[in-house]
């Protein structure tokens, strides 16, 4: 596959994309309804179609009777702790395998040039961001992702979350499970912004930002704070009108959906002509710029707020007029502080 009909490739090995990310259409005013139809099958596949049936398979195999579920124990726990950690090695795995390990597309489609393992670093553990990544996936991400999944199904099963039947209420449930990405969107749009902010960024965010070449071990490389943070999206359906299956999907949604944003790739080859989009490269300026993208572009949050790059030419030029526009803001309150000094 030559990936140069789809972008260019800098000196450094870097390639971006021709055309510039697009925010969804559908908060777009006045409304688009051809772009909205010709969008609408993007919003489904595949990545919100896969996490959806991993919701139900869940379900229907994992997820011990509610009876069970009505007291706490370690027999469950485990267990769901323990298929947690498998689906995560397997679909995390495969990425890795594909595109890390056998380099099966080389490094076609790769934003960064370089791989992780051809970098050691002293901000990760072992020197390894990959050795680093996975430890902090398993030991923190999934154990978090786990109590927090036990919790809402423990509150499920006692009645302290609102469990509507699929078979009495099939219109308000599909609404809820048709706004998941919305909700999630939302949620990490928000506690970004907030993990963004001097303090948290120094002693919790910067854990994950070590990865300014994400790879897909990378995806729940976190602190423990910022998964409690992320993965409390699940707890949205303690108030909606919901199900634990569409819970399920939600916590899911961050779980196995942190993949695609962090795998590092524009495209994943399948087959000889197959091609499947990552949809990262808005997520990979983020780590890439840091202050930019903290939303994933289904709603225009950063548009709205002013810290959109679409990886275009005047994206960068918006990006570097903010830079400048902060350090004259930082230079005049410098100043004003040492005229207050000095007339003191």
């Amino acid at each position: 596959m030559d990936d140069m009909k789809f972008g260019k490739r800098n000196k450094r090995g870097d390639w971006a994309p021709d055309q510039p990310v697009e925010t969804a259409p559908v908060f777009a005013f006045p409304p688009r309804l051809t772009a909205i139809l010709k969008w609408l099958p993007h919003y489904f596949l595949p990545w919100n179609v896969i996490f959806a049936l991993s919701a139900l398979a869940y379900w229907a195999w994992v997820i011990p009777p509610v009876d069970t579920m009505k007291s706490l124990s370690l027999g469950w726990v485990a267990w769901l702790y323990a298929v947690n950690a498998v689906s995560v090695f397997l679909f995390y795995g495969a990425f890795e395998l594909h595109l890390y390990v056998l380099k099966r597309q080389e490094n076609r489609f790769k934003y960064n040039g370089k791989f992780p393992a051809e970098q050691k670093s002293k901000a990760f553990w072992f020197e390894s961001q990959n050795l680093d990544n996975i430890l902090r996936t398993f030991l923190s991400g999934v154990v978090i992702w786990t109590a927090i999944e036990v919790g809402m199904l423990w509150a499920y099963a006692n009645g302290y979350a609102p469990w509507l039947s699929f078979a009495e209420n099939p219109w308000t449930l599909a609404l809820v499970a048709l706004v998941v990405p919305i909700i999630h969107e939302f949620h990490f749009f928000c506690i970004h912004r907030l993990i963004h902010t001097p303090l948290l960024y120094k002693w919790v965010h910067s854990v994950h930002h070590n990865s300014v070449n994400p790879s897909p071990w990378s995806s729940l490389s976190m602190h423990p704070v910022e998964h409690l943070l992320y993965f409390g999206t699940a707890l949205y359906h303690l108030f909606l009108p919901s199900n634990p299956i569409i819970m399920l999907y939600q916590i899911h949604y961050a779980g196995f959906g942190a993949i695609p944003g962090h795998v590092g790739f524009d495209k994943v080859e399948i087959g000889k002509d197959g091609l499947v989009d990552s949809h990262a490269y808005a997520h990979y300026l983020h780590h890439k710029y840091f202050e930019v993208n903290y939303g994933d572009a289904l709603i225009p949050l950063d548009k709205w707020f002013g810290t959109w790059h679409d990886g275009s030419p005047e994206g960068e030029a918006q990006m570097q007029e903010r830079y400048r526009r902060r350090k004259e803001r930082l230079a005049a309150r410098k100043a004003r502080l040492e005229v207050g000094g000095t007339a003191e």
